[in-house]
């Protein structure tokens, strides 16, 4: 099965959060991380499409609509995760990230959007 890895963008960025699923196993890099920071939300999916990454990002409104720009173009993109941004703690996001992973692959995610609220342990 291929694994998601995860991509957090500069809204998700959260030392405790990434110290969390990185606990959990969870192969995490941050726009920080990899030089990626204050570049479009374009340029976010364009980096974690040819990386083979899923985007997770508490901008949900726009991710949303670039997905759907993208899907309606006939483009594609490696995945988005979106969560409401200050609905859930730390505890919350990595379980829910969890239950998600242990159900979907990299493959499944392929030019897909999940919402977190949707994946309840």
């Amino acid at each position: 099965m291929d694994r998601i890895t995860l991509y957090l963008d500069e809204d998700a960025i959260d030392e405790d959060f990434v110290r969390a699923l990185r606990s959990h196993n969870i192969d995490v890099l941050t726009v920080a991380e990899v030089g990626m920071l204050h570049r479009s939300d374009s340029e976010q999916l364009d980096w974690v499409k040819q990386n083979k990454r899923v985007l997770f990002s508490f901008n949900t409104k726009d991710f949303y609509q670039l997905h759907t720009q993208l899907v309606k173009q006939g483009l594609t993109h490696a995945g988005i995760l979106l969560a409401p941004q200050q609905r859930y703690r730390v505890g919350e996001l990595v379980r829910r990230v969890l239950a998600l992973k242990a159900v979907k692959t990299a493959k499944d995610m392929q030019s897909n959007i999940e919402f977190l609220s949707k994946w309840n342990p």
